[in-house]
Order: C-alpha cells, then structure tokens, then sequence
C-alpha cells in the first residue's frame, strides 16, 4: 500500500548525493513537494512522479547501507523514460523494518549486486 506524504529534507540530501556518486548535476533534477511512500514507509521506498510516472528507464546508480541491525539495504536510484527521477527503492535483505534512514557518508556503491 502507498501514501502521498511530504518529501523529506533527508529525502532530499540522500537522492542528491546518489546523483553526485552517478556524475550526475543534482540541480538539474526537480525535486517534487509530495512523494509516493511504498509499504507504509517499512524499508524507505519512494516514488518521485505522482500521477503518470512514465515508463521505468533503468537505474541510475545503486548504493548499500549496513542498518544498524548489520542488516545489508540496497538502495536504487530509477529513472523514468521523460529523465526524471523515478523511484528511490530500498531492499533489506531481510525485509525487515529500515531502523535508521542512512545519510550520504553512510553509503556506498553497490558493488556485490542484489
């Protein structure tokens, strides 16, 4: 289930730091007021685009985290077909509850896969 709420300033700062990791000029992104919240906010996941989204284009960069449960969380930053940012999806290998929202020097490029 999902829910449009405000986008959160950590929101924000993590989504702008993935596009600096990809080489890519944060500030030629929109970064919109309200966001899509997949699964009730359990792992973090959300969607940029309300309303028509567009197709899913590919990943722009993936990036890990160590929770502070030492529990892995792979994050993907997506784009859409029109370049916009899409999703920015959190998986923690075991589904569990994200327990703190990582900050930039917190992550690193995914390097093992999924």
């Amino acid at each position: 289930m999902s829910q449009i709420r405000k986008i959160r300033e950590e929101e924000i700062t993590l989504a702008k730091h993935l596009l600096t990791l990809a080489e890519k000029d944060p500030e030629a992104y929109i970064f919109p007021a309200e966001v899509d919240e997949y699964e009730g906010g359990v792992m973090g996941s959300i969607n940029f685009t309300l309303g028509d989204s567009g197709d899913y284009a590919g990943d722009i960069v993936q990036v890990e985290y160590t929770d502070e449960d030492g529990v892995r969380v792979v994050i993907t930053l997506t784009q859409n077909s029109r370049g916009e940012i899409l999703d920015m999806d959190f998986w923690k290998e075991n589904f569990s509850k994200l327990l703190k929202y990582p900050t930039p020097d917190k992550v690193s490029i995914n390097t093992r896969g999924i």
